[in-house]
């Protein structure tokens, strides 16, 4: 009985700092629709200012305590500041791009604030000097608990009551609360988007330095916190309810407590147990425990997305001599351009998989790694267990992840926008967590080594004309299958489900099949991977990796056809080039993709597209 109270204490300690995180980070969404990864990096700033501040007012000697809370305080208020600053300067520019190509921006955003970390506090841990009055502990049911965890205890309650009363009891409140409802009516009656989206930002912002400042007695400050922390606020937000404060308290105690109590029951499962719960709570409740659907829904508004135009011969052309070049690079280029041309080529398959569910399909994803990293464990576990050759792997590849597809497409198809993402997300980090703790099968973080192709495809040129043949094949037969009439019932499921199903198309079902088409695609492209790097690692599953291929998409434009190619091409080369050309590489890399965000909105092919049928004079364009 002791055991379980104290257990649940420092659940309650521990939901304190995630639902600071993840409020901040619902308030933003509810009103803004932007998917903002960037909200991890103001919680990591939020700490690192803490330690600044708090180490220079200690040296000043005096009351610790109440210099402490000061410190907190102007640390919430800088990263408020800050989170205000980028709404202003970047994405105010880019409010009419797409909703979910804001969220590249925000990914940029993510990689220059780790550098300027990086180079302002270096890359050791930093821990608070803990005086005695933060080293002090209560008896509780005979077991010393720490002072600190309980006075955190009582910030969320307390946080939770300022927010009730701001949006409760305050004009500004009220428009928040009116805009996460419905946006569009808002500012239909005068009110100014600009200054509320503004301000919007400077509270969520703030929230997650509030998040980072407190967190910093119990632990250092360091720079994976970001990352660290994003998933799990995005899991609280989720399952909370979209644009619901006391839905991600709620849901910030549910899953704080399953972490507490989960490391010490099924210490093997902690990596998986909140996505687990995520995934419940959505199967049972799609828009969390106390949200509701939205107004701005495709399905409430009847937009349409742009129509996919089949490419222009010009375009045609450019690709066919691209692609002669690349067959022809043994003959002219060295092993390591080879290589690159070959991991182009899985990309622009990984990609463009991604992109039939985004583009054609509306469905978003952010765990589409799940299927590349099941397509490089099928090949890799055929050859472990089966003894299998490379021609059987390739076939294995596609086949597990198609299944895997077909599983976890039936619950996801049935959700949309952002609950459809998380879901997948979730799907993802159970495929990740049992490749990474299953050792005995996979290896674990070991991996899987000798992963080769057969004695004939082990020449560099050989293994490219391979790879181009399958990936390069199999992405033109996904283009293929875009303009054929099951790419036009997909974009007619997309952009109304209930005209849709009113002259016979099952809706679920034309999804459904994208999703394991896609999935077959991102499995091919995975063993494909595998094979041309002998060796399969859990990162091949991880959330970045998930994140390259979103990244590949919106790059290149979500409603282009063309868009997953020269988004994988431009995003992989731009990254080889920065990695090996500078060492501040997330900075010049962080910056690119800002500016071709704010050059391109609708992403390079999308802005290429654009002008050629504004120059021909195409209507519509």
């Amino acid at each position: 009985m002791d055991f379980i109270l104290i257990q649940f204490l420092t659940g309650l300690s521990n939901a304190s700092a995630l639902f600071l995180i993840a409020s901040g980070l619902t308030v933003i969404f509810g009103v803004t629709r932007i998917v903002n990864f960037a909200h991890g990096s103001f919680y990591m700033l939020g700490a690192y200012l803490t330690w600044t501040i708090t180490r220079a007012l200690w040296d000043w000697g005096g009351r610790e305590p109440l210099l402490f809370v000061l410190a907190i305080l102007f640390a919430a208020l800088a990263v408020g500041a800050l989170g205000a600053l980028i709404e202003i300067v970047l994405l105010r520019r880019i409010y009419r791009a797409p909703e979910l190509f804001q969220l590249l921006a925000t990914f940029g955003v993510v990689l220059i604030i780790q550098d300027i970390a990086l180079a302002v506090w270096g890359p050791e841990d930093l821990p608070l000097p803990r005086p005695p009055w933060l080293r002090r502990f209560v008896e509780i049911a005979g077991s010393r608990f720490p002072q600190y965890d309980l006075i955190l205890i009582l910030v969320g309650p307390a946080v939770l009551a300022a927010l009730w009363f701001l949006f409760q009891r305050t004009r500004f409140g009220i428009l928040v609360r009116a805009a996460t409802q419905d946006r569009e009516m808002v500012a239909a009656l005068g009110v100014d988007q600009r200054i509320l989206f503004t301000g919007v930002f400077f509270l969520g912002s703030a929230l997650a330095g509030l998040g980072g400042a407190i967190v910093l007695p119990s632990q250092s400050a360091f720079l994976q916190m970001d990352l660290a922390i994003i998933a799990e606020a995005f899991v609280v937000v989720v399952v909370g309810g979209l644009g619901s404060v006391p839905g991600a308290f709620l849901a910030s105690l549910l899953i704080a407590e399953v972490q507490a109590f989960g490391i010490v029951l099924v210490p093997k499962a902690t990596l998986v147990l909140v996505f687990l719960v995520m995934a419940g709570v959505l199967i049972v409740r799609p828009y969390g425990l106390l949200g509701r659907p939205q107004a701005h829904a495709r399905a409430a508004t009847g937009t349409v997305e742009p129509v996919i135009r089949p490419a222009p011969a010009i375009l045609g052309w450019a690709g066919a001599v691209a692609l002669a070049l690349a067959a022809a690079a043994p003959f002219f280029a060295g092993p390591y351009a080879v290589t690159v041309l070959v991991e182009l080529a899985v990309f622009v398959l990984f990609a463009a998989s991604l992109h039939l569910m985004m583009g054609p399909g509306g469905i978003v994803s952010f765990g589409h790694a799940a299927y590349f990293g099941l397509g490089a464990y099928g090949a890799a576990l055929g050859l472990r267990f089966l003894a299998v050759p490379m021609e059987a792997g390739l076939v294995l590849a596609p086949l597990l992840a198609g299944l895997f597809g077909l599983v976890f497409g039936w619950f996801a198809v049935r959700l949309s926008g952002v609950y459809l993402a998380m879901l997948t997300l979730a799907f993802a980090q159970i495929v990740w967590a049992a490749a990474f703790q299953w050792v005995e099968f996979t290896g674990g973080d070991n991996g899987i080594l000798g992963v080769w192709p057969s004695d004939w495809a082990r020449g560099k040129a050989a293994y490219l004309w391979l790879a181009i043949v399958l990936c390069i094949g199999a992405t033109l037969l996904l283009r293929r299958m875009i303009h054929a009439p099951f790419g036009y019932a997909l974009r007619a499921a997309r952009d109304s489900e209930l005209r849709a199903e009113a002259i016979g198309l099952d809706a679920v079902r034309i999804r459904l099949g994208a999703f394991v088409i896609a999935a077959l695609g991102a499995g091919l492209a995975g063993g494909v991977y595998a094979y041309g790097k002998g060796s399969v690692f859990p990162t091949y599953i991880s959330i970045p990796k998930s994140i390259d291929a979103l990244l590949m998409v919106l790059l290149g434009g979500v409603q282009t056809v063309s868009g997953p190619i020269v988004g994988a091409l431009a995003y992989h080369t731009l990254f080889l080039t920065v990695l090996q050309a500078f060492a501040w590489w997330r900075l010049v890399l962080g910056l690119a993709i800002v500016l071709l965000v704010l050059a391109f909105p609708q992403g390079i092919a999308g802005f290429v597209r654009q002008r050629y049928e504004r120059a021909r004079g195409i209507e519509g364009a």
